[in-house]
């Protein structure tokens, strides 16, 4: 019987200076208690970052900001192997080889590429937007991952992973694991407060909608204070046509670790206002003290560094052996 736990990876984009609530909800929350069930490799998504333009300075900055965020939230880097994708040569590497066995229609068919291309124009996105789930597919079959945690909206490109996996292990012989997609729970999907229909995104028109981990918490209790519910003032738990009131129901339950009926039955009979003073509480009591622990880390940025270091070789040890392999497998010549 072996007691060696499944293989895990993940990572999100350190492209703002702050992750939100949704990142939280929907990742980092899940992560959390993962880790303590796998082998769990985390990392800050920067080659994935420059598929659109960004600040080097800001880039570099949000990338200790971001690694920062995860480590206050409860990613244990002596736990798991948090690292930063640019440290591990193999990303690029691997991916290169995986671009020669994608077909040009099976990438122009990903969903996730034809949205940010038809927001962009087709002309202004790069050959990099384009192939980023075969560096996706690349970041995972480099660590013989199992299980990937996604939100039902990346379940195509890790079936694309899948694909490339099995293409190869046909070709050239058995040579990486085939994952499988791990999809977070729906009810984790957190909505913009301003716009309910539409996720909590990073990309939103207005950051009005978003709780930043790192706001202060007056401005979080000013934003819930303001997020858009209805006219009804009836507090029911109705998604197609009380949106905005279902959201905050959603955060409500998940952060107090309650279920939806309960803070329905709490707050029915009512206002509004009642039930978001409520939920500010709730929010800022989480918060807050991810706020606080992570500003602490950013005054030492040194050991940030020290920590991403350490993890990168962790990251590297199990990424080159695996990059070695796929070299023997397709033919290239050894370096002697």
């Amino acid at each position: 019987m072996t007691t060696e736990k499944p293989r895990l990876l993940s990572g999100m984009q350190p492209s703002a200076d702050s992750l939100h609530l949704g990142n939280y909800i929907g990742a980092l929350l899940s992560w959390k208690a993962l880790q303590e069930t796998h082998d769990a490799f985390f990392f800050l998504a920067d080659l994935h970052a420059i598929t659109v333009p960004q600040d080097p300075a800001q880039l570099l900055e949000n990338t200790r900001r971001t690694t920062a965020q995860y480590i206050a939230a409860g990613i244990d880097p002596s736990k798991s192997t948090l690292f930063v994708q640019s440290h591990v040569p193999a990303h690029a590497e691997l991916a290169w080889v995986l671009n020669t066995i994608t077909g040009f229609g099976e990438a122009a068919r990903m969903t996730q590429f034809k949205d940010k291309a038809g927001k962009q124009g087709q002309d202004a996105a790069s050959v990099g937007l384009f192939t980023y789930p075969i560096l996706q597919a690349g970041d995972i079959l480099l660590y013989q991952a199992v299980d990937v945690p996604v939100g039902e909206d990346q379940r195509q490109h890790v079936e694309l992973t899948r694909d490339l996996a099995t293409r190869f292990n046909s070709r050239f012989g058995d040579t990486f694991t085939v994952p499988k997609p791990y999809i977070l729970k729906d009810t984790a999907k957190i909505f913009d407060l301003q716009n309910p229909t539409a996720k909590m995104s990073k990309s939103a028109e207005s950051t009005a909608g978003l709780i930043w981990l790192l706001d202060d918490p007056k401005v979080t209790e000013k934003k819930i204070m303001r997020a858009v519910t209805d006219a009804d003032g009836e507090v029911r738990f109705d998604r197609e046509t009380k949106p905005g009131l279902a959201n905050l129901l959603t955060i409500f339950a998940i952060l107090a670790n309650r279920s939806i009926e309960s803070v329905v039955e709490e707050f029915a009979g009512g206002g509004y206002g009642t039930l978001k003073k409520a939920l500010a509480e709730v929010v800022v009591g989480t918060v807050a003290p991810i706020r606080a622990r992570a500003l602490e880390l950013l005054d030492d940025p040194a050991e940030l560094d020290r920590i991403l270091s350490h993890n990168a070789d962790r990251a590297n040890a199990v990424a080159e052996q695996t990059l070695k392999t796929v070299y023997d497998r397709v033919g290239f010549l050894p370096r002697r």
